[in-house]
């Protein structure tokens, strides 16, 4: 029998398939790991922003848990959108339990700027969550809402990573900059003692609808596969570039990335294709 291994995303839904649970899933697909899922919320959203919410039970979410923990032990588990205090408790019971390795996507806004978590939510996520983390993957915003503090240049991102791993207890956090201004798209893994830079060329496109869930979720199932921290990182930043690289144009607002996008490598991308500033 081959050696299966299985990765867990605990997040929200997106019935348009870009981001959260669906992404997720579609992700751990391509990256040749079983996948499995926790629903936190139900979120009606499409590429032009998020209609509505339905956060569900905090029972019925420990008994998602309890259903997979019991049963199929994940190699490596990932959050999303984690929307109260509550849900927080019970995912971080479950992760102390099963010691697993833990990827965070401290999702705090969709790509349309609908806010995904209250202000309560984000102190809670920093005391019950940010400590398990095997690694968090904050972009600018997100990290400036976790500090504090601002973050425009290579040495403010550095100094916010330091804070999440030093004084909020992550073992590491990985620094992504596409919202920064610049040639490149640049990202930061600190492990608490170094950093190390992953580039990637700037891609002019709109369609960016679920990078930060495609970017964690590939980093998960490298971790789940036994690849090094440093390795994980490495092929997800590949894939989530190829993702954003090869966009299908969809929909009317931020369309979703391609997770089959790595297949083209080496093929021409298309005229029109890449249209805005990623």
């Amino acid at each position: 029998m081959p050696d299966i291994r299985s990765a867990l995303t605990i997040a929200g839904t997106d019935p348009s398939g870009g981001a959260g649970i669906q992404a997720d899933l579609k992700t751990f697909q391509e990256r040749e790991v079983y996948g499995m899922s926790v629903v936190t919320s139900l979120v009606a959203q499409n590429t032009t922003g998020v209609q509505a919410v339905h956060h569900v039970p905090v029972d019925f979410l420990e008994q998602q848990l309890e259903s997979i923990f019991s049963d199929i032990t994940p190699a490596a588990v990932k959050t999303g959108m984690i929307a109260s205090e509550e849900m927080m408790r019970c995912i971080a019971a479950a992760l102390i339990t099963s010691k697993t390795a833990y990827v965070m996507d401290p999702v705090m806004y969709a790509k349309s700027g609908h806010a995904l978590m209250g202000e309560d939510s984000r102190a809670a996520l920093k005391k019950h969550l940010v400590p398990l983390a095997t690694l968090i993957t904050p972009n600018i915003p997100e990290a400036e809402e976790l500090t504090g503090i601002r973050i425009n240049d290579e040495n403010s991102v550095k100094t916010a990573a330091k804070i999440i791993v030093q004084e909020y207890g992550a073992s590491a956090v990985l620094m992504k900059g596409g919202h920064m201004e610049g040639a490149s798209a640049a990202d930061w893994l600190h492990d608490g003692n170094s950093f190390t830079a992953y580039t990637a060329e700037r891609i002019q496109t709109k369609h960016t609808h679920g990078t930060g869930c495609t970017y964690s979720a590939a980093i998960t199932a490298e971790l789940a596969k036994g690849k090094s921290l440093q390795e994980a990182v490495r092929i997800g930043k590949d894939f989530v570039t190829d993702a954003i690289s090869y966009s299908l144009q969809l929909g009317k607002g931020n369309g979703p990335t391609n997770h089959w996008g790595y297949r083209l490598q080496g093929v021409p991308v298309q005229e029109g294709q890449h249209n805005e500033v990623y």
